[in-house]
């Protein structure tokens, strides 16, 4: 396992099976699913697919989405982190995004603000990344604010599996 990073608020390490009932509130609330393609999971068994995915990715590309968990409380909060696409999305293939989602009652509190931060910080200066991209649905007011003040800057729109998405990027200022 990679060691965790640890911000003011939170601590960011690599999603557990034991993390499956906090994915299952996450993955199985509607409003979380409706701007991700209104498919919320309707068995915990799916979040236990889900981990093993996650830690085959751990295996194939050294990253994966995080665990996010408040330091005071240890309370699972929701994931994020960077994810190897490899499937072609808005022209790019191969490419590493930045991504998040949070339980619901934690909205707005400015946890993926700040868990985002520290993973722009840990691929541009540990994982020594050339950019890292994300999309959204381009009706998803929250998530674009939060990619913006992350510092990714919007390139364009367009159309993925029927649906219309706003790609961002950001390239490592320190190449």
């Amino acid at each position: 396992m990679k060691e965790p990073i640890e911000t003011d608020r939170l601590l960011l390490r690599e999603l557990l099976f034991s993390d499956v009932d906090g994915l299952f509130e996450l993955e199985s609330n509607p409003n979380v699913h409706l701007f991700v393609g209104n498919k919320p999971v309707t068995h915990i068994d799916e979040c236990r697919a889900y981990v093993e995915f996650i830690h085959q990715q751990y295996k194939d590309f050294g990253t994966g989405r995080w665990a996010v968990i408040l330091k005071e409380t240890n309370e699972f909060l929701g994931w994020s982190g960077i994810k190897f696409i490899t499937n072609e999305i808005n022209n790019h293939k191969d490419f590493y995004e930045i991504g998040y989602r949070f339980i619901e009652k934690h909205w707005g509190k400015g946890y993926a603000t700040e868990a985002g931060k520290a993973f722009i910080d840990y691929a541009f200066n540990v994982m020594k990344l050339d950019a890292l991209y994300a999309y959204a649905d381009a009706g998803n007011e929250n998530s674009r604010k939060i990619l913006e003040k992350l510092g990714l800057r919007y390139v364009n729109s367009f159309e993925y599996e029927g649906e219309l998405e706003v790609w961002y990027e950001l390239k490592n200022p320190n190449l």
